[in-house]
């Protein structure tokens, strides 16, 4: 990038600055949610249209256009962007689905990848066997 500054009234103004092209960005999650659906304690369809409703893009909800799509194939969700979208803030949105269908008790978000989550059951299993111990 090049610059040039031109002196205008006593201050300084930027001309003739090229533009650097940026890239297309391609990110493709998955959130696997097999074992609650095998269970039957979930939804895999109403989880999808829930991260259709509430994923932003410019800082509006229900504003994906070709930029983010919400794909599921059985039990795993796919979310294709070609925007900025953090892999954190789809565990935000998992959490929060969670929470509202009260489901947060019993499933946590795992990364099991650097571009996937999968929701597991809480490990209580151990702390049943150690009260039946003491």
């Amino acid at each position: 990038v090049t610059r040039r500054r031109l002196r205008v009234q006593g201050s300084m103004v930027k001309a003739g600055v090229k533009k650097v092209s940026k890239r297309k960005i391609a990110l493709k999650f998955t959130i696997d949610c097999s074992h609650p659906v095998d269970d039957g304690i979930m939804d895999a369809s109403s989880f999808e249209k829930f991260l259709v409703d509430k994923i932003k893009v410019g800082g509006k909800t229900g504003n994906l256009g070709d930029l983010v799509t919400v794909s599921r194939e059985k039990a795993k969700v796919m979310v294709n962007a070609e925007t900025a979208l953090s892999k954190r803030y789809l565990k935000y949105l998992s959490k929060k689905y969670l929470k509202k269908q009260q489901l947060r008790d019993w499933l946590h978000v795992i990364a099991n990848t650097k571009t996937s989550y999968e929701l597991r059951y809480y490990n209580i299993h151990d702390q049943d066997a150690d009260e039946d111990e003491d």
